[in-house]
């Protein structure tokens, strides 16, 4: 069995889709072992509790981001987690969080990165004017979205489209995404070569799929 640690911040949809997964038998020989937020008041946290799984708050304001993360990485460790899954998490992990979990935290992007970093992906796809953008599941390295390529989902910019349409259909294919390449790190099926996810069963580049 191996075990997930959520951090979020938020609402916690794309945590709600990881969990409905694991339930559904998508994600196979895993749970969540942990839920841990930044923010007390966060629906992610409530959702949670709401489904009987132990959950953390470790406050960020205040304190220094190496002081916060140890506390985190600290809870990760006593719960057994195996794998770190940022699910709207909206700070950036030190440099020390990482080296505790390397090639083991993901974080969902949405944006076909490396196009579109950052925060407002969807208004910065839209500014420049793209015909297709997405969803990029990857791993979280030192730098800002930076990390391995996972797994990324195609969606297509429609003409009247603004950053609330936009969003919203991105969403849909994050909640695709996320567990799928959450189920493929933890198969343990894959090897990285020259930052490329390859899949050892198929030896196929990282995949990009057309949303329908």
């Amino acid at each position: 069995m191996k075990h997930l640690g959520i951090l979020l911040s938020g609402r916690g949809s794309n945590f709600l889709a990881i969990a409905d997964a694991i339930d559904r038998g998508q994600i196979e020989d895993a749970d969540i072992s942990i839920v841990i937020s930044n923010r007390a008041e966060a629906a992610g946290i409530a959702a949670a509790r709401a489904r009987g799984l132990s959950t953390q708050v470790v406050e960020a304001r205040g304190r220094k981001r190496a002081e916060q993360d140890a506390e985190i990485i600290a809870c990760l460790q006593d719960h057994g987690v195996d794998l770190v899954c940022l699910a709207g998490y909206m700070r950036l992990l030190s440099p020390e969080f990482v080296a505790a979990y390397p090639q083991a935290i993901l974080n969902i992007h949405p944006s076909l990165l490396p196009a579109f970093p950052g925060l407002d992906a969807q208004a910065q796809a839209l500014q420049y004017g793209v015909a297709v953008t997405g969803c990029t599941v990857h791993f979280v390295d030192e730098q800002l979205d930076h990390g391995v390529i996972v797994l990324q989902r195609a969606v297509p910019v429609l003409q009247g489209d603004d950053e609330e349409t936009l969003s919203a259909r991105i969403l849909e294919q994050e909640h695709i995404a996320y567990p799928e390449a959450i189920s493929r790190v933890l198969s343990g099926n894959y090897t990285i070569v020259d930052r490329r996810y390859v899949s050892r069963a198929s030896h196929n580049e990282t995949l990009i799929e057309e949303s329908k």
